[in-house]
Order: structure tokens, then C-alpha cells, then sequence
């Protein structure tokens, strides 16, 4: 019930992401940043010709999918100065260090690593070829 006395509406019952959208600013470079170096397995790809436009499923191991798009001329979305919106896209990773090096062997740069204050994960941040922020979390068994 609530404060007034009526019924509390159903709640929603999420089961998890089921996938983000990125819009690609260089399709093939994007593709290549996605699967080879991020190395996220292709489960679809198709191009849209009505729309002059790609559309990639890739999937991680969990089974969350990242949609790739591309789209004739999308303008740039700020990353920097922080705007409002959906601020990054993080993704677990088991051994930081690991996943340091892998990406160093691709030329991918990182942040200095840190330490979350309130749940003592180690973290990062990368970038993917349109400046989207990458966060990679260590989640410790």
C-alpha cells in the first residue's frame, strides 16, 4: 500500500541489459576496435541499404550484445567536458593487468588504474575510435 492507502503498482521485473547501441563514426574501424581488440564475438551483421546503413550484433561472453551502427554523417557526441546522458559503457574484466597488456599489444591506451573507494575494484578507463569512454572494472571472484 502506499502512503494514501492505495495499492502499490506491480513492479517491473528486469532481467539484466540486454544490449547497448553505439552509432560508429568510421564503420570498419569501429568493427575492427570491437572484435579484434576487444575481441567481442560477431553474432549478426547486415547493411541496410534503405538506410545507407550497418548494423553489427556482437556479443560478449555473458550473452549482452553491442549493437554497431553506422549512419551517413552522424555528428559527434561530446565525451568531454562530461554531458548529460549515458556517460560510458563498462565492461567486467577478471585480471586488469591481463587485459592492460592485451590492449597495449593493439596500441590502446589506458588511464592510470584506480581504486573505487566503496568497492575496492580496480578500474579504468579506454577509449574506442570515436572517443566513446570504455570503463574496464577487475571483478574479483
Amino acid at each position: 500500500m502506499t502512503s494514501a492507502g492505495l495499492p502499490q503498482p506491480p513492479a517491473l521485473q528486469l532481467g539484466g541489459i540486454h544490449h547497448v547501441a553505439i552509432i560508429a563514426g568510421d564503420y570498419a574501424r569501429s568493427r575492427r576496435f570491437y572484435t579484434e581488440v576487444l575481441g567481442l564475438r560477431v553474432v549478426h551483421e547486415v547493411f541496410r541499404a534503405e538506410r545507407q546503413s550497418h548494423k553489427l550484433d556482437l556479443a560478449l561472453p555473458d550473452g549482452t550484445q553491442v549493437e554497431l551502427f553506422s549512419f551517413p554523417s552522424p555528428p559527434p557526441r561530446p565525451s568531454y567536458p562530461e554531458a548529460r546522458g549515458l556517460r560510458h559503457l563498462a565492461l567486467r574484466v577478471d585480471d586488469m593487468d591481463a587485459s592492460l597488456a592485451a590492449l597495449a599489444a593493439h596500441g590502446v591506451t589506458a588511464e592510470p588504474v584506480r581504486i573505487d573507494p566503496f568497492t575496492g575494484a580496480r578500474f579504468t578507463f579506454i577509449a574506442d575510435p570515436d572517443g566513446l569512454p570504455i570503463e574496464l572494472v577487475e571483478c574479483l571472484p
